[in-house]
């Protein structure tokens, strides 16, 4: 109840929402929305873990209070524009308006379009483990489930309407419908004027390509305008929490107004900022600019996810793959400090969450991302086996039966090596100082036992730095990540030369006297 991390924070004003619980002893119904227009990424993604951070924490708060989360897919929406990222471009073009469900799926695996995105949606959040139920707008709108609430809206047109002209421009509002009819004859979704006929019976009037027409809203006939949807989604399913994006702030202000129009009560949440690309621009869907799922998990593992998302909600954050090595040993730093936490701190540690309060074991790894970057980045150790017989001579008692979620490391970092980091090495020559320092840790390392830890061989790389003309020491490690691994930055030297070994480590510094100039 005290705890400041943001989840309790989140889930305190649903305490505050219903102070005595929820009449009946109905489930509190956190909701998340989904727009299938494109393939989903960790964008997406996003909002449900989120979400469920805030559920699991008023769970918590409540000794165990029932909740239920909804992963509602807006799929009856028209299509605006074809994603740049998808095949069948020409194909799609001739399907623009018409709702995501009626349209073909250019992978030809699916029913339509908006199936294949929800069916990637939908594995990626059972792959988690996520507990939600899936809701699709067009099976709603197509079964009835809203159409009470469509009647609501047709009864409450002239409310509704107050609430959104004032927000648009003057030309809009010439055209502007709470209600979008789907032509009989083009089957689009209309942007066109509605008249009420009869509220009741749910009948309005527009005029189609082929004139004036009197149909049904229901029985998937017609959609509501986005934010009148939204409002409408929140009052039909009883939502009482849902989180948004900053630039939806203004959308979530409207459709508040709207539900409370419909005689609801907009749910409780809080605005979080975007995820950017590596250029500082927004990640859209239709650009696909940003990381779709499976990439980042190519690369990094679901933890390392799960903890960048968590980290600072409210603060702009690029989301690319270059962050990934960071994410994952940042992940187990906080996950080795958990144990030995007070309880106030390790309410604040984002392993308690990703986790839901049962942080597993082992504590830590004996070696991080970084490190094992370093060694199957080296030539000769580009796949998993070799890294492995390196690694059980750094550490003995690991085998990859023995110690899943190193061997998952080791794997992911042998893609992620071979994807990004190798194609960039080149190993310089060293400077006539690097080389005599090069000499002299030479000479050092052949004094060692093979069996040398990491801390004495670190020992020996900072005196030999200390007794050259280095303008510092950084200068010194710079120069061994330059002529030994050609990368301007890299590991601790003590560690990367027990793992990697010091006869193959003074096989690199040979390598490198080697190319030194004449």
């Amino acid at each position: 109840m005290a705890s400041k991390a943001w989840p309790y924070e989140e889930a305190r004003k649903l305490l505050k929402r219903w102070p005595d619980g929820k009449p009946d002893g109905e489930p509190m119904i956190f909701e998340t929305g989904y727009g299938p227009s494109g393939l989903p990424h960790i964008g997406t993604f996003n909002e449900v873990l989120r979400t469920t951070f805030v559920r699991r924490a008023y769970e918590e708060l409540t000794g165990g209070a029932p909740t239920r989360l909804i992963a509602f897919s807006d799929d009856m929406d028209g299509l605006r524009k074809v994603p740049d990222n998808v095949p069948e471009q020409e194909m799609l073009a001739q399907y623009l308006g018409q709702p995501l469900t009626r349209i073909p799926d250019p992978f030809g695996s699916h029913e339509s379009f908006a199936h294949h995105n929800n069916a990637m949606l939908r594995h990626f959040l059972d792959r988690f483990g996520f507990d939600y139920e899936f809701l699709s707008a067009t099976e709603c709108y197509a079964i009835g489930r809203f159409d009470e609430i469509l009647r609501s809206v047709l009864r409450n047109w002239d409310g509704v309407m107050g609430v959104m002209l004032p927000t648009l421009r003057e030309e809009r509002r010439q055209t502007y419908s709470p209600v979008l009819p789907v032509s009989p004859s083009s089957g689009r979704v209309l942007q066109v004027p509605v008249e009420v006929v009869d509220a009741e019976a749910g009948m309005i009037a527009f005029d189609d390509e082929e004139g004036r027409v009197e149909q049904t809203v229901f029985g998937g006939q017609a959609k509501l305008q986005w934010k009148v949807d939204w409002a409408a989604r929140w009052v039909a399913l009883g939502v009482d929490y849902e989180m948004a994006g900053k630039d939806l702030i203004d959308s979530v202000t409207q459709s508040s107004e709207i539900a409370r129009v419909l005689g609801g009560r907009p749910p409780e949440g809080f605005n979080y900022e975007m995820f950017l690309d590596e250029k500082g621009e927004k990640i859209s869907k239709s650009k696909g600019n940003g990381l779709s799922l499976d990439e980042w998990l190519r690369y990094g593992s679901e933890p390392s996810l799960a903890f960048y998302i968590y980290r600072e909600p409210k603060k702009a954050k690029s989301l690319h793959l270059g962050l990934i090595p960071r994410a994952v040993d940042e992940y187990w730093q906080f996950r080795g400090n958990y144990a030995d936490q007070p309880i106030e701190q390790k309410l604040g540690n984002p392993v308690h969450h990703i986790h839901n309060g049962k942080v597993p074991g082992p504590r830590s790894l004996p070696l991080t991302y970084g490190l094992l970057l370093n060694l199957v980045s080296l030539p000769g150790i580009h796949d998993k086996e070799t890294a492995w017989r390196f690694v059980q001579r750094y550490a003995p008692e690991t085998s990859a039966s023995t110690h899943a979620e190193l061997d998952e490391l080791i794997g992911l970092a042998v893609n992620y090596a071979r994807d990004f980091v190798v194609p960039t090495l080149k190993r310089r020559p060293p400077t006539e100082t690097e080389a005599t320092a090069l000499r002299d840790l030479d000479d050092e390392l052949a004094k060692l036992p093979a069996d040398a830890d990491g801390e004495a061989i670190q020992n020996i790389v900072f005196e030999v730095g200390k007794r050259h003309p280095f303008e510092s020491l950084r200068g010194w490690f710079q120069a061994l990540y330059e002529t030994l691994l050609g990368s301007s930055q890299g590991p601790r030297m003590g560690s990367f030369i027990a793992l990697y070994g010091i006869d193959n480590s003074r096989r690199l510094i040979a390598e490198a006297l080697e190319s030194e100039p004449a």
